[in-house]
C-alpha cells in the first residue's frame, strides 16, 4: 500500500528527476565547493537543491516535518514530535559529484513513528529512479518510462571464491586489513552514494554493505533503508540489533547514527557478523584479531 496519494508520489518522482538532471547539467560547469568539516564537503549545487526540495516538500506536506542536510535549523524538527518526517539529501555522494564521477543521487526518505516507511532515490548519471517501502513494494523507472517492479536478486551464499562486500574508502582504510585477516574470502568494492550502495545489495551485486565510521546521518539512511527493508535485507549493528531511528539512536545535534551499520542479505549477516565484530573491536583496541 502506497503511504502517500498516487499523485503526490508522481510529483515527488518528477521533482527528484528535475533536481537530479539540473545537478547533472551543472556538474559540467564551474561551481563552488566548501568544507563543512574534516573531509566533509558541500557545493553550491547542494545548497540550491536543498532549498528547492525543502520548499517543495513543505508545500506538498504542510502537516509533516521536513529535514534537509544543508539546513542545520531543520534538524530541530526531529525533536518536535512530528509523526512523519521527510528526510532529504540533495546530493548523496557529494565527493563523487565534485570529482565528476557518476555514483551520486538525490534522495528522500519518509520516517513515520521513528521507522523508515518509504524512500525515493534518483541517480542522475543513469537517469534511474528507485523507490518504494516495506508495505508498498519496490519499483524502478528509467527517464520518463512507466514504473515497473524492481527485481530483487539474492546473491549466492558467501564461499571461499565468492563474497562481494561493499565498504567505503574510509572504512576500508581503517578496518579492511583486519576484516580480510578474519574473512579472507571478502571481495571489497565501493561506490560513492550510501543509497546506491544499498541498491547494489538489493540487486545482488553485493551480499553486504558495511558502514562503521559514524558520519552517516538521518537523511542518508531513511530512504535507502526503507528500500532495504522492503527487499528483505537485514539492517543491524555489529551486535545484531536492528538499526534505530529514535532520539536514543542518533546524536541530538547532528542526527548522526550512533550504531555501526550492516545492510545485507540474511545469510551474509549471519555468516560474517561475528567476525566483523571481532575485527572492528581489534582495530578499536589496537590489537591484532585472533584467527
Amino acid at each position: 500500500m502506497n503511504p502517500i496519494p498516487l499523485d503526490l508520489d508522481q510529483q515527488i518522482r518528477q521533482l527528484l528527476r528535475h533536481c537530479g538532471q539540473y545537478a547533472k547539467q551543472m556538474a559540467a560547469s564551474q561551481f563552488e565547493v566548501f568544507e563543512k568539516g574534516p573531509d566533509d564537503y558541500v557545493t553550491s549545487i547542494d545548497s540550491a537543491l536543498d532549498q528547492k526540495l525543502s520548499t517543495a516538500f513543505t508545500m506538498m506536506f504542510p502537516d509533516d516535518g521536513v529535514i534537509t542536510e544543508e539546513s542545520a535549523q531543520s534538524r530541530q524538527k526531529f525533536h518536535d514530535r512530528y509523526r512523519r518526517l521527510w528526510c532529504i539529501d540533495p546530493i548523496d555522494g557529494t565527493e563523487d559529484f565534485i570529482h565528476r564521477r557518476r555514483d551520486y543521487a538525490v534522495m528522500v526518505g519518509l520516517l513515520q513513528n521513528h521507522q523508515p516507511i518509504a524512500g525515493w532515490l534518483y541517480a542522475p548519471a543513469y537517469d534511474q529512479m528507485y523507490y518504494g517501502g516495506p508495505d508498498w513494494g519496490l519499483f524502478q523507472t528509467t527517464a520518463e518510462a512507466v514504473p515497473e517492479p524492481l527485481a530483487v536478486i539474492e546473491p549466492a551464499p558467501p564461499t571461499a571464491g565468492f563474497c562481494p562486500v561493499l565498504i567505503g574508502h574510509r572504512d576500508q582504510s581503517r578496518f579492511g586489513s583486519a576484516i580480510a585477516r578474519l574473512i579472507p574470502e571478502a571481495q571489497f568494492y565501493s561506490l560513492g552514494s550510501f543509497g546506491l550502495k544499498v541498491v547494489d545489495v538489493i540487486l545482488g551485486r553485493a551480499g553486504l554493505y558495511l558502514y562503521f565510521n559514524g558520519r552517516v546521518k538521518l537523511w542518508d539512511t531513511v530512504g535507502p533503508l526503507a528500500l532495504a527493508r522492503s527487499a528483505g535485507l537485514v539492517c543491524c549493528d555489529l551486535e545484531g540489533r536492528s538499526l534505530g531511528f529514535s532520539s536514543d539512536d542518533l546524536d541530538a545535534d547532528t542526527l548522526a547514527h550512533k550504531q555501526p551499520i550492516l545492510v545485507g542479505w540474511p545469510h551474509y549477516v549471519e555468516a560474517l557478523r561475528p567476525k566483523l565484530k571481532a575485527a572492528v573491536e581489534a582495530v578499536m583496541q589496537n590489537l591484532e584479531p585472533l584467527v
